[in-house]
Parts: structure tokens; sequence; C-alpha cells
């Protein structure tokens, strides 16, 4: 394989991983706030449904971004006022929220299936593209992957660096001290549940108007993506950089499967085209089990070296959800 389409390839990879960036850092905002927001895989349905009909409609892509994370809001909204304000499960939710709102993007989407409409185009920067190897990576990109990048940055400055994003933990980890101190801990829930949420249904047009540009209904390759979102969430540790290091992680994954195909031509295809997602399964278990009192005993029988390193290994991975994540809160 030559460096030109190594580079094309990891290029391609950056694009595919950057939906998944919105997606997961819009669900790390709720769940920072204590909301679970479960209706992502049918948002992101219903959003590129949207997204691509509202495009097709008005000729204008920016018009179908907008009307995606204007569904992913809605649809976030609902979640929070069943759970804040109904004090209902918010898995429970959100679970049949994913359905209705899958089953509506099949149902509202046949019309426009597959139609020819409006896609975002490649926005090279001037200069940063002739760079050599950084060039073709980073800097031939569309608007909305150059976008994914700041976001991850974004986000993780605010959640840690700023005190609005200090408030935001404190309503997630230890809402009544949160609130003692002067934060309206449901009202910021409602906030940062839509600002999520809109995020979130961003993942939807970027797709459906750039990455797999158009709608194909049950075809498009979109089922799936919202748990994968909400594992990615988790692995990251509700951490933007790490999160991103798992989408990107997932997005080489997918990459692979297509390049080994030609070269492991006794494996099915099927094979290499879903290992991503068992892998990333994999990985998620990892993530939890470190603290498991099975995992100390096996530990406790490896020898000194291997033992120092895998639980060196399993503290790196480890993570642990806000404190107070699917917990309602009453202002008294």
């Amino acid at each position: 394989m030559s460096p030109d389409t190594v580079l094309v390839g990891l290029a391609g990879v950056l694009a595919m991983a950057g939906p998944i960036l919105f997606g997961v850092i819009g669900e790390t905002l709720c769940e920072r706030a204590g909301v679970i927001n479960l209706s992502m895989n049918g948002t992101i349905l219903l959003s590129a449904m949207t997204g691509f009909a509202v495009a097709l409609a008005s000729k204008s892509p920016s018009l179908g971004f907008l009307a995606g994370a204007a569904v992913g809001a809605a649809v976030a909204l609902v979640v929070a006022f069943a759970s804040i304000t109904l004090r209902q499960s918010q898995v429970a939710v959100g679970f049949v929220l994913t359905l209705l709102c899958r089953d509506l993007s099949y149902f509202l989407g046949n019309p426009i299936m597959g139609e020819t409409g409006p896609r975002l185009t490649i926005a090279p920067i001037p200069l940063l593209r002739d760079l050599p190897i950084l060039g073709p990576l980073l800097f031939r990109q569309d608007i909305m992957t150059y976008l994914s990048f700041l976001i991850v940055v974004g986000a993780w400055i605010f959640i840690y660096r700023t005190r609005p994003g200090l408030v935001l933990r404190g309503i997630g980890d230890r809402p009544a001290a949160a609130y003692t101190r002067g934060a309206s801990v449901n009202r910021l829930r409602y906030l940062y549940t839509g600002i999520g949420g809109a995020f979130a249904g961003l993942v939807g047009p970027i797709y459906s108007l750039s990455v797999k540009a158009g709608w194909k209904g049950t075809i498009s390759g979109l089922d799936g993506i919202g748990w994968i979102v909400l594992a990615i969430t988790i692995f990251g540790g509700w951490n933007p950089f790490r999160a991103a290091f798992g989408a990107y992680l997932f997005s080489i994954l997918q990459w692979l499967g297509l390049v080994l195909q030609p070269a492991l031509p006794g494996i099915p295809s099927q094979v290499l085209q879903v290992a991503p997602f068992p892998l990333m399964i994999l990985t998620l278990l990892l993530v939890n089990i470190g603290n498991a009192e099975w995992v100390e005993r096996s530990l406790a029988r490896l020898p000194a070296p291997a033992r120092r390193a895998v639980t060196r290994l399993l503290r790196l991975l480890n993570a642990t959800p806000p404190a107070a994540l699917g917990t309602p809160f009453e202002e008294e």
C-alpha cells in the first residue's frame, strides 16, 4: 500500500469519526449533567432523514444541519421533561423514544428515499492544505470535520477549565451541594440536555449530507451508530479527549476491516466488517471490570511484572460515571 493511499485512508478515518465525535460530546454533556439520553440511536436516524429532507427542499445544507440540531434538541428535551419533571425512568423513556424515532424516520422518509440532494463539499484550507502529510490528512476536509476537531478541545476546556463547567460537573456528581451553592440544578439539567441533544442531532445530517450522502431508509447503514456513541461515551470516561480516542479507534478499526479484506481472502468479508463492534464491547468491558473481586484474585496469581502491567492498563481504562447519573433531584 502506497503512502498516498494510507494518507487518503487516514483522512477518511478522521471524516468518519467526525459525526461520532459530535454524538459523544453531546452525550457527555447530557450525562455530566446527570441525564442519560438513551434515545441517541433513534435521534441520529430521525435527524439524518429530517436534515436531508430540509436540505433537499431548500437546496441548503446549512438549513439541513439546523433542522437536525432542532430534532436532536427536541427529542432530548422530551427525555429531560419525562425524567426531571415527571420523575419517570430515563432509561425506559429513552429506549421507547429511540424506537419511535427510528420508525418515524423510516416512515416519514419514504417519499425521499434514493433522491439526490445537496451535500457538503471539501473545503481545503489555503496554504495549510499544501503541508506534507498534515495537509492531505487534516486540512482537506469539509467544515463539519474541522468543527469535530474544535468541539473536542472546546468541550474539554469548558468542562475542566471554566466555572460553568465546574457547575456542570457538580450537578452531575453532587447536585445537592451544587444547589446549596446557588445552582438551579433542574434548570441546568434541562439546558445541558437540550444542548447535548442538539449536538447529537447534528450526527444524522453529517451522515446524510456528507459521509453517506442521501437517505436510503433501512439500508442507510446508520441503525446502530447511536449505540456505538453511547458505548464510546462510557469508554471515554466522560472526558472529551479520551472519548475522541475511542471514536478514532472505532473508525480505524472500520477502515482496517476494509483494507484487510483483499489481504485475507479466507476470512468472510462480513467478519471483518462487524469486527469493530465486538472489539468495542470488549474494550467497554475492560473499562468496568477493574475493581471486581475476581479480577483482583486473578491478578494475584500472575507474576509481579505482568500483574503490575495489567493493573496499570486496567487503571488507565477505568472510568467512573457521574455519581448522580440517572438520579432525579428535587429542589426544596
